[in-house]
């Protein structure tokens, strides 16, 4: 049983799964959104529970007759607008899902978890201590985190995934990541914040999700391999697979932090569909500057394809479905 199914990580994972032979179950809010989530993909799932993902009793039909679990359902948003959302749904659904796998004893219990999770200042290890940011969004995940652990700590075979910041084709519903690079090739978003977060391949993410789907294997924590990425990093890639010249400009979050707080305090006052990405989350995070990558090289015998690839990949898709015009594509407007 999946849920999340119909968005970024959850509709590649899916996908992954299906291509690995496994039957799927998806948990929905809405039916009609699924054959145009899976419209890139080879084949879209037919079993189909709809319910919220809160909803004790849609969770139990869906679980029915089911042997595993990939929990990717979550609200993933930096904009302060969605911190009351995020704040009522994250924790409950996990507390949901995951208990109700647990008692029925379905292994694995695939949960998708952030690095944000465990992002924090002096770094990390391969025992992955929780991180320190307290806003809406990484709060959410690390209360979901704590009661994943909860459940391992019982010896449940919870397998907690946690993937980066997640770039590539093929996103449904054109999150953060495809917006922050729409504000990018609009040369909108000069200023970045100093520091680093990791960043990985959807396909990657998936790839993963799709290894880890075997049963007895007890309790794990995952990191998907990826890249450390920097605003260097980001704007360099971007210019080199377009072949134009966007500037930039590395700011500490001292100087950065007022700037975004008086953007988050007019966000709320925006219609819902206009989002600048500049906000106090994504300021703290970078500002931590936690790395994964060279801790986390491969996972499961998954290596992290090269991150152009990635920005290349995901900016091609976006001038060939219209999501940005072709001459903000540069040179990928072709492919």
């Amino acid at each position: 049983m999946v849920t999340g199914a119909t968005g970024f990580v959850g509709s590649h994972a899916t996908a992954a799964l299906m291509r690995a032979g496994h039957d799927v179950r998806l948990l929905v809010r809405r039916a009609e959104q699924v054959p145009v989530s899976f419209a890139p993909f080879d084949t879209v799932p037919t079993d189909v529970v709809v319910g919220d993902i809160s909803d004790e009793a849609a969770i139990a039909r869906a679980l029915e007759g089911c042997d595993a679990v990939l929990h990717a359902a979550a609200v993933f948003s930096l904009n302060p607008a969605d911190a009351e959302i995020m704040g009522k749904t994250n924790l409950a659904a996990a507390h949901a899902v995951l208990g109700a796998a647990v008692e029925r004893e379905l292994d694995p219990i695939i949960h998708i978890s952030s690095t944000v999770a465990l992002t924090r200042y002096g770094g990390t290890d391969a025992t992955l201590p929780l991180g320190d940011v307290t806003l809406p969004y990484s709060r959410s995940k690390i209360e979901a985190e704590k009661f994943a652990r909860s459940l391992q700590d019982r010896g449940a075979p919870v397998v907690t995934v946690y993937p980066g910041g997640v770039y590539g084709p093929d996103d449904p519903y054109s999150g953060e990541q495809t917006e922050r690079i729409k504000w990018i090739l609009r040369g909108a978003l000069a200023l970045f914040p100093k520091g680093g977060t990791h960043s990985v391949d959807v396909r990657d993410v998936a790839a993963v999700i799709a290894a880890a789907m075997e049963p007895g294997h007890g309790p794990r924590r995952l990191v998907v391999p990826g890249t450390h990425v920097d605003g260097d990093v980001l704007f360099d890639t971007v210019n080199t697979v377009t072949g134009r010249r966007l500037p930039h400009l590395n700011v500490g979050a001292r100087i950065l932090r007022p700037a975004v707080r008086t953007v988050a305090g007019i966000q709320p006052r925006l219609p819902g569909t206009w989002h600048y990405p500049a906000d106090p989350e994504g300021v703290e995070l970078s500002a931590r500057d936690t790395e994964f990558a060279a801790l986390f090289d491969e996972t499961l015998g998954i290596k992290a394809r090269p991150f152009t690839e990635t920005i290349a990949d995901q900016i091609a898709w976006m001038a060939r479905t219209g999501r940005i015009p072709a001459r903000h594509a540069g040179r990928l407007a072709v492919c």
